[in-house]
């Protein structure tokens, strides 16, 4: 007889990357954060911020808006209502994952 498969929830798969999920977290918080800011609190790269962000927002989690400081471009990032629905619902999935299982 097949071992039944434990009820598990299906993590989102946009929010449960790291750097996607440190970000979400970061916004959460705030009304907005410029690019320079996230890069620096999640110790990320240019490059490698630039694609998860770009994932993030094609998701429709968070919203850019790009603007110039002075002659220097400024992009800031605010989470959107999915985004924080999303953020939400992980957090909620990953309990029950968690209430599953012992960690001693």
């Amino acid at each position: 007889m097949p071992a039944k498969k434990p009820d598990v929830p299906a993590l989102d798969p946009v929010v449960h990357g790291q750097l996607r999920l440190a970000v979400l977290a970061i916004l959460s918080g705030l009304d907005e954060a410029d690019f320079t800011y996230l890069r620096e609190r999640t110790g990320s790269t240019d490059g490698n911020l630039s694609i998860h962000l770009g994932k993030l927002e094609d998701a429709g989690y968070i919203r850019s808006a790009k603007a110039f400081v002075g002659r220097k471009p400024r992009t800031t990032y605010h989470m959107t209502g999915p985004g924080r629905e999303a953020l939400v619902r992980y957090v909620r999935q990953l309990k029950a994952i968690l209430g599953q299982g012992s960690l001693d």
